[in-house]
């Protein structure tokens, strides 16, 4: 076993079977362990993963234009631009320079912050942008923002990779069941745990997940559903620090409704190593990418208990082509795109590529609910405080 793996099997053993919220949490962040906190590594052709940002510097340039358009909107000296799992900077680095290219008046009052607990991802972030030292910033977790946003706060293939608890059906006992990470002959093995009635209302209340009796009376046995508390808290937190402005997240994802689809009997967790799905999730620990589909339905009521608007929901594909629209028709801000750019467009926008996988959710709140704390020169006590 790796060393990942010999501390899971120690808490195991010294606690009982683990919940897969805690397993996917340790394998993904575990501080020095996990796979998302090794800074080394790759994402695109040498990783495990395609993202739409390794595609190429065309989906960051739609975003800054998508940004931009909100953003010079908002009154003020400073808006913001606050990015979550920003992985190696390569997002932040495309949206800043379309940015310095095309809206550099917006770059004067913009700052931008990248939230990031990872010491070893900040380190490899500060190296790519170190071209826009004066404009970036970092944090570790909402509660080290100095003020409330006014501004846009993203993120990009974040919310599905939070951890996820695994909820089965028991058909002939007719009741639910939580799936536990055991050990069995030196290896992780799933196991039925009991959940309370209660507890279960509670999860399915907050996930917006309703099973009339009908729908119950034919779910095969084993019939399972992901849930994430941890998204769900996530986005409340942005949401309660938006004081003016939008709330966007672009990841996989569902409605409530699809999630309970009879297709979908094994739930949506996946694992994927070297760009192929790997069979097991409980296998390779550290080693690869674990991923549930984010709940859009859950999102969007919790932003909206928060005060904010829904904007829409729409696929990669339909948000992507609407920014383009509007940009191809300000021949001023628009360079003519060479053919490579064409063929990312192509990637980014295409049903069959990355265009029908991805979901944006757009939230907003366009009346200012907090006095701001800032004043003076947007950047200037940024790069004093970086002194």
């Amino acid at each position: 076993m790796s060393a990942l793996a010999q501390y899971i099997r120690a808490q195991i053993a010294q606690t009982g079977p683990m919940s897969f919220a805690r397993f996917m949490e340790l394998a993904l962040y575990h501080p020095k362990l996990g796979y998302y906190q090794q800074p080394h590594r790759p994402i695109g052709r040498r990783g495990d993963f395609y993202t739409s940002v390794s595609v190429g510097c065309v989906f960051g340039q739609l975003l800054a234009f998508q940004f931009a358009e909100w953003l010079q909107t908002l009154p003020g000296r400073c808006v913001r631009l606050i990015e979550a799992g920003s992985h190696d900077g390569r997002l932040a680095g495309d949206v800043l320079a379309w940015l310095s290219r095309h809206r550099p008046g917006l770059l004067d009052r913009l700052q931008y912050w990248i939230l990031e607990p990872s010491d070893a991802r900040q380190a490899q972030q500060r190296r790519r942008l170190e071209q826009f030292a004066d404009y970036v910033h970092w944090i570790t977790g909402w509660n080290h923002l100095p003020e409330a946003v006014r501004g846009v706060i993203f993120s990009n293939e974040l919310l599905d990779a939070m951890p996820v608890r695994r909820l089965g059906w028991d058909a002939q006992a007719r009741r639910w069941f939580e799936w536990l990470v055991d050990v069995q002959d030196q290896q992780f093995v799933w196991r039925r745990g009991p959940i309370s009635p209660a507890e279960m209302a509670r999860l399915f209340q907050s996930a917006k997940l309703v099973i009339p009796d009908e729908l119950a009376e034919v779910l095969p046995d084993g019939f399972t559903l992901e849930v994430s508390p941890a998204a769900a808290q996530w986005w409340q937190q942005a949401a309660e620090a938006l004081a003016m402005g939008w709330l966007v997240t672009i990841d996989y994802g569902l409605t409530a409704d699809q999630l309970l689809r009879p297709e979908r009997l094994h739930g949506t967790l996946r694992a994927y190593y070297h760009h192929r799905p790997a069979h097991n999730p409980l296998a390779n620990v550290g080693q690869q990418d674990l991923t549930a589909h984010v709940n859009f339905t859950q999102l969007q009521a919790v932003g909206e208990a928060a005060g904010l608007r829904t904007v829409g929901l729409w696929s990669q594909g339909q948000f992507l082509t609407r920014i383009a629209q509007q940009l191809w028709a300000a021949p001023e801000q628009f360079e003519s795109w060479p053919e490579s750019y064409r063929r990312q467009f192509t990637t980014l926008t295409h049903p069959e590529h990355l265009g029908r996988a991805f979901y944006v959710l757009v939230q907003t709140r366009l009346a200012d609910v907090r006095p701001a704390l800032q004043s003076g020169a947007c950047n200037s006590q940024l790069n004093t405080a970086k002194q």
